[in-house]
């Protein structure tokens, strides 16, 4: 039986929860607000790190953002089951390929989730969202289940949502009904199309990226996506202080109204990350490269 290695999950309270932990390569920040209108935290939010070296370098460091649904307080113990489930499912899953353990892991979060609701009628209906990177040397493999996102922030880069949106707007943007800025101020823009728990069993996506020193992870709740603009989102990211970095976004999405919670997990890769072999079965994500013009202005000031 493989030990569950040293876990942070918050909050704890139902309110707010910070934490930070720096490791050989990797540092991370999470933070979590309960805003401005609502009584209780739905967000939770969580690092996961062996403390076995053989463990780390056979299933990597796992980093993971939820966001509950449900009356009472299902959507809060949904969203942490969703992260105790997946934790338990992802470290002791057989499977030897990575992305085939995340699939199994947030198969398995979903038909607890649902047991759980079948089984007490306060919780009839729960839910969460499910967004989740795994962190293997020097490749990251992410699973996506809802309208939390998974942002990299690369230095002289353009800014990259990793992850898709499965709610209705994100469908029509992606599908050219209406644009990113209608989306914003929709009136249907939180009603997602696909989440954890809802029931028994659940479709996820699974992205992989190659990484490299510098690299900046956000992973949010779409309290803050939904109030902060991407541009914002990349200038916070490239703050030195990931503390920082992290209030700075939650403080802007407080200043736009809070009116959901707001969670951010940020992960930057602070050395070169150990070459791993890579491991197939996600969706490749390529990181663009720099435009012409960022080009000529870093040229221009010798950057």
């Amino acid at each position: 039986m493989i030990a569950i290695p040293l876990t942070q999950i918050g909050p704890s309270d139902n309110q707010s929860y910070e934490y930070h932990w720096t490791g050989e390569y990797l540092e991370a920040h999470l933070l979590s607000d309960v805003g401005h209108k609502r009584k209780s935290n739905q967000d939770s939010c969580m690092l996961c790190v062996p403390q076995d070296d053989n463990l780390a370098q056979r299933r990597g460091l796992m980093f993971a953002v939820a966001d509950g649904m449900g009356g009472a307080n299902a959507g809060e113990f949904a969203s942490r089951l969703a992260l105790e489930a997946l934790i338990e499912g992802y470290y002791r899953s057989p499977s030897q390929n990575l992305p085939d353990r995340l699939r199994d892991a947030l198969e398995e979060a979903s038909r607890r989730i649902f047991a759980e609701a079948e089984q007490n009628p306060d919780r009839h209906g729960m839910g969460t969202t499910l967004s989740v990177f795994v962190i293997h040397g020097d490749w990251a493999y992410a699973a996506q289940v809802g309208d939390s996102r998974i942002y990299l922030v690369r230095p002289k880069h353009p800014i990259v949502q990793v992850t898709n949106d499965h709610s209705l707007v994100a469908e029509q943007v992606r599908n050219g009904y209406i644009s990113p800025e209608e989306a914003r101020t929709h009136s249907l823009k939180n009603l997602i199309t696909r989440a954890v728990g809802i029931r028994e069993t659940v479709k996820v996506d699974l992205f992989s990226l190659h990484i490299q020193q510098g690299d900046t992870f956000l992973i949010c709740s779409d309290g803050l996506c939904n109030l902060v603009k991407d541009d914002e989102i990349k200038q916070a990211l490239e703050n030195e202080s990931l503390q920082s970095a992290a209030r700075v976004l939650v403080g802007r999405a407080l200043h736009e109204g809070g009116s959901d919670n707001i969670t951010t997990a940020i992960v930057r890769v602070t050395a070169v990350p150990p070459a791993r072999t890579f491991e197939s079965g996600a969706e490749p994500v390529e990181v663009p490269k720099p435009g012409i013009m960022s080009r000529l202005g870093r040229l221009l000031t010798g950057g």
